[in-house]
């Protein structure tokens, strides 16, 4: 049976998820390229219902304008908007955000169990060190979409609220520094 037939009968919703620039976007893109499946990341999704551009720069304070709790709770409802039509069509989907809240993945688990999918979280990690270093390229990439800079890292890291309530069947945890080809290998070979 074709891959694509084999998603169509038990569609997955694969979710990157981790601390800004721990490189799950660039992993998450690549994995939707590979298995050709649509992707959603939240960057894009915030923006769009904030009627911006994409590559708009929103360089407000932690915590204000389009990064307020109530404007991310309405980004990652429109997230799972865009999971559940595709779900229901059958389809896998790719959902690309930080998902620092078990709220906001346990809202992930309960669609996927509604609509009788299964849920993988890869969960994107790397050093410090090589967070800044990614920081400080995407701040001179003009077509850069996130607006994450270390000061959000910062409060983010101190909201994450561990993973805890995810099964070991449920949960990956991935090492970003790794070239991408080996990370879409490993992922591969523990992803269904």
């Amino acid at each position: 049976m074709p891959a694509n037939e084999a998603q169509k009968n038990n569609p997955v919703i694969y979710v990157f998820f981790g601390m800004i620039a721990t490189g799950k976007s660039t992993l998450a893109m690549a994995w939707a390229n590979y298995k050709q499946l649509q992707y959603y990341n939240s960057d894009r999704v915030r923006k769009e219902l904030a009627g911006i551009r994409p590559t708009e720069s929103q360089r407000s304070t932690v915590d204000t304008g389009i990064y307020t709790g109530e404007f991310s709770q309405k980004t990652y409802q429109a997230l799972l908007e865009k999971a559940e039509t595709l779900l229901r069509q059958g389809d896998s989907v790719i959902l690309d955000a930080s998902y620092q809240l078990e709220r906001d993945r346990q809202d992930v688990r309960a669609l996927a169990k509604h609509l009788y999918s299964r849920v993988c979280f890869i969960y994107c990690q790397c050093s410090e060190d090589e967070m800044k270093r990614r920081m400080s390229l995407r701040e001179q990439d003009p077509a850069a979409v996130s607006d994450g800079r270390w000061e959000i890292y910062l409060k983010q890291k101190q909201r994450f609220e561990p993973p805890v309530e995810l099964t070991a069947s449920e949960l990956i945890t991935i090492d970003t520094r790794a070239p991408l080809a080996d990370l879409l290998e490993e992922l591969d070979r523990k992803l269904p």
